[in-house]
């Protein structure tokens, strides 16, 4: 992994020092160093980007490429992939990393999304596609049940692959079973951020635990579908926090890990801890598949439904389908 930090020592940049944990997030504002240049995307454009950008805008549907600010939007809409929002666009969970808003009871389902969703992914053209959703505590299932049937009708679509990327259910086993036997090609759950650090990014409702259980059941009883996970780094965490973590989630089956650089969406979220250069990615990237993960995509502006991961995934299912 080159030359680890000290396993007592976060990591670090020289110039920016670590966020105090119980420092007030007013007081916390601005503490983020300039931007380094590995971190600046061209503008995106291009006939795709621009039809699936309008699509989208006309059919009303929420996606995390616009609520999340990804950098990759272009990459992705241009390639004819899209990460889709269910339930809305207001999840009942404050994780303080996350731009998508909040609230204690946000608006009921819309019973017919699944439908015009699968209606809207058709008319894009698209190849592949992730369908996240907020976190719906309020609901008994989490909106399990919701979920899966969007899956069930996306999978209808000739030559779509369907990943998901679900919330935790906080761990209920029978809503993680409805979404497996849904069917998707792809299921992720991620795991964000190393466990010293999981209590003051993640909402208190979720948990490393919770999450690495997630996983594992969804390897254990539905063996057919590939597991992913996502880390953010640059939140504070050390080299052998990073390492741990990667090691749970293999210890669990999973298949696919991202790792990517946190940026911090607002004044009022986390601030940047350290800026962690491309060569260091790479430096994980050859951990991970040393550990026996099947792919790692790692850098600086890799996210969890990333396009170099999908193009990967498209071949290790046709290998899996035996086509």
């Amino acid at each position: 992994m080159g030359n680890p930090s000290p396993p007592s020592l976060p990591i670090v940049s020289d110039d920016l020092p670590p966020p105090e944990p119980d420092a007030p997030r007013a007081s916390r504002r601005a503490r983020d160093a300039p931007k380094p240049r590995w971190l600046k995307v061209p503008l995106p454009g291009g006939e795709r980007y621009q039809r699936v950008r309008d699509t989208l805008g006309r059919l009303q549907l929420h996606t995390v490429c616009a609520e999340a600010h990804c950098p990759n939007v272009g990459e992705c809409w241009s390639g004819g992939t899209a990460t889709v929002m269910l339930m809305g666009d207001t999840c009942t969970r404050g994780c303080r990393f996350c731009q998508v808003k909040t609230a204690a009871r946000p608006p009921p389902l819309d019973a017919d999304e699944p439908r015009h969703l699968a209606e809207a992914v058709r008319e894009l053209g698209l190849d592949y596609i992730v369908v996240t959703s907020v976190d719906r505590d309020d609901l008994p299932d989490g909106g399990a049940a919701h979920f899966a049937e969007a899956v069930r009708r996306l999978k209808a679509i000739d030559g779509l692959l369907v990943e998901v990327l679900t919330p935790d259910f906080r761990g209920d086993a029978d809503a993680v079973r409805t979404v497996g036997r849904a069917g998707p090609a792809v299921f992720a759950n991620n795991l964000e951020t190393v466990r010293r650090l999981t209590p003051g990014v993640r909402d208190a409702r979720a948990g490393y635990d919770q999450t690495l259980e997630v996983l594992a059941l969804m390897r254990r009883e539905f063996p057919g579908v590939v597991t992913k996970s996502s880390l953010m780094v640059g939140l504070g965490e050390t080299e052998a926090e990073v390492e741990e973590a990667m090691r749970d989630l293999r210890a669990q089956g999973v298949d696919i890990l991202t790792l990517g650089q946190y940026l911090r969406p607002s004044a009022w979220h986390l601030p940047v801890a350290a800026w962690i250069s491309p060569e260091r990615f790479e430096a994980w990237r050859r951990r991970g598949l040393e550990l026996g993960f099947r792919y790692v995509a790692a850098g600086p502006l890799v996210r969890s439904s990333y396009r170099a991961a999908e193009l990967f995934l498209r071949g290790e299912l046709a290998v899996r389908a035996g086509t």
